[in-house]
């Protein structure tokens, strides 16, 4: 298991504070989601977690900072989903999955019967076995993006991190790596997810993480989190809240403006 932390954790972009003296305990074994409008700072945060950024403050992973392991050690302990990754090589699905099992190799090393099956179970999980021999550049941009999950998942790793892994997928699919997901976080794993859909975030995250303007405003159970208030504040929207069912909904039903909802 693996467990990630930060004391007073800031990035900048230039002259501007883009993640703002977050402290926060990342532990293993629930699905994590965090959540904010456009520009709060999320994807800045889950890359300073990974070390691919400079930051300010702490951040350790299993109790050592982040800034004193080599890239291999961080890959091997956390998988990561980028968002938005743009395929430049024309590699056949199964060759671009199997990268996944770079960090555990040697240099110019082989990919083992060991390794084959692992990346043959990250395709499956990941419903995408059926691309194997297709061309990753010639796929939908939904097809690319559950292939790049197959590739965090071929990692292996004890902890996931997926920045918007539901972005360009279906329902049937957003559904499916949700539920993907959380079965990752029950084997004992950490896992993080970048999220906008605030009723799946509701309905498969166990914890929260809301962020604003590169602050922690809330963090928590969902429904503690995702309040008439908090959305009010954060995301300036009136929002309609049901759990009258086992599977709460969260739909946002208009703008808020100074004097009222437009």
């Amino acid at each position: 298991m693996v467990t990630l932390t930060t004391h007073g954790l800031s990035v900048s972009l230039g002259t501007r504070t883009v993640v703002d003296g977050i402290t926060l305990s990342l532990e293993p074994g629930r699905l994590i989601g965090i959540i904010g409008p456009n520009g709060a700072g999320k994807s800045t945060l889950v890359r300073a977690l990974l070390g691919l950024i400079p930051y300010r403050g702490g951040t350790a992973l299993d109790g050592m900072e982040v800034t004193g392991l080599t890239r291999a050690q961080i890959a091997r302990a956390l998988a990561y989903l980028p968002q938005g990754q743009t395929l430049h090589w024309p590699l056949a699905v199964e060759r671009l999955v199997g990268l996944g099992r770079l960090p555990h190799l040697a240099p110019m090393s082989r990919i083992a019967s060991a390794d084959q099956a692992i990346i043959d179970r990250a395709m499956e999980r990941a419903d995408v076995a059926h691309l194997r021999d297709r061309i990753a550049t010639e796929l939908s941009g939904g097809e690319r993006a559950r292939v790049l999950l197959a590739r965090a998942l071929a990692v292996e790793a004890r902890g996931l991190i997926a920045d918007e892994p539901l972005a360009s997928l279906d329902p049937g699919h957003q559904i499916d790596v949700m539920e993907l997901l959380r079965s990752e976080a029950r084997t004992g794993a950490l896992v993080v997810a970048i999220l906008h859909d605030l009723t799946m975030a509701a309905r498969y995250c166990d914890r929260l993480l809301l962020m604003d303007r590169g602050r922690l405003i809330a963090q928590g159970a969902p429904l503690e989190v995702l309040s008439e208030a908090n959305l009010r504040t954060v995301y300036g929207v009136q929002a309609r809240i049901d759990e009258s069912e086992a599977s709460p909904l969260v739909v946002p039903t208009g703008r808020i403006a100074q004097d009222g909802i437009v």
